[in-house]
């Protein structure tokens, strides 16, 4: 009975990778953070009380100083190539300048935001509009959505109050799940939304751990849907104006193809997360350490030549076979 206790209160805990804490039975009722939590021992980690909302407006003020390097980064590259072509690559200057400026070619082009179409500009647009909206409990819309993700994850079961004790089998972290949205926002939950009607035997399959072998100490369900929308701003790069970086540029382009690209690509994060937890035979404390790897693999995918629409990605044949 004693591990019963530990297996269920550790299923819907925090889990924030401290490896090194020894948890006792009695130690359970202090696992109350979400798994957003306290993870700031990486340089590339959100704080604790960091919201998608907050991620988009430093962004902006990132975005600013992005440019500015830019423009300079350009400059340099006009010098450079006017030398080339005025003054002759033989020339003294000509020799000289790559060296004076630290700015290669293949740099500068990497790191320019693309030009995007009106379609591309309309639903990046939409999906930033989307991940600006926090969860907000006492909105009658989100309420709803709440209840909606409880019919359809639990068909046959009857709807409970927005507090109650049976949020928990979904693997939220206490009776009101609204308390575990602080840093996942309103898109996280739509996620998972879109999850249960788009792929409905995925979900369920996740939902109630149907395959594989399962470690003890399992990872709440729910609660890691929010973490996983999170890591895929961070990914994605979408809390800047454009995004810049490789997997964000790739995920325009997909986008164009697909306007629920960032759902679609939530359902596959999440498969691979489960794929990789289960072939790491991992526990409880190593969430952290699956997502990374999870985010990893789908930045690889993400980069291959061949992937011109989210079905291209490998790792979508992990939907497609259920």
């Amino acid at each position: 009975m004693a591990s019963r206790t530990l297996r269920r209160r550790l299923h819907h805990g925090d889990v924030d990778g401290r490896r090194h804490e020894h948890l006792e039975t009695s130690e359970m009722d202090s696992l109350n953070e979400p798994l957003l939590g306290n993870r700031n021992h990486d340089n590339d980690e959100i704080p604790q009380e960091s919201t998608l909302a907050d991620l988009m407006d430093g962004g902006r003020s990132r975005e600013t100083m992005h440019w500015s390097m830019l423009f300079s980064h350009l400059i340099a590259q006009w010098a450079q190539w006017l030398a080339n072509i005025v003054l002759g690559s033989g020339s003294l200057i000509g020799r000289l300048l790559p060296f004076i400026s630290p700015f290669q070619d293949g740099a500068i082009q990497k790191n320019l935001p693309p030009s995007l179409s009106s379609l591309q500009e309309a639903r990046l647009k939409h999906l930033k509009l989307r991940l600006a909206v926090p969860f907000d409990g006492t909105c009658l819309q989100h309420q709803d959505a709440l209840k909606q993700l409880w019919r359809l994850a639990y068909p046959d079961k009857e709807l409970p109050p927005l507090k109650s004790e049976m949020w928990k089998e979904m693997g939220w972290q206490g009776s009101d799940p609204s308390t575990d949205f602080r840093g996942g926002g309103f898109i996280s939950l739509e996620n998972l939304i879109f999850f249960a009607k788009t792929y409905p035997v995925v979900f369920h399959d996740l939902l109630h751990k149907r395959y594989g072998n399962r470690s003890q100490w399992e990872y709440p369900f729910a609660v890691a849907g929010i973490n996983i929308s999170f890591m895929l701003v961070q990914m994605l790069d979408l809390q800047s104006g454009t995004p810049s970086s490789l997997a964000g540029i790739r995920f325009l382009e997909l986008l164009s193809e697909d306007e629920m690209a960032f759902d679609n690509l939530f359902c596959i994060a999440f498969q691979l997360l489960d794929a990789q937890w289960l072939a790491r035979r991992a526990s409880y404390m190593e969430f952290n350490d699956v997502l990374k790897s999870a985010r990893t693999q789908l930045e690889r995918e993400l980069v291959l030549e061949d992937v011109t629409s989210i079905r291209d990605l490998p790792a979508y044949n992990l939907l497609k076979c259920k």
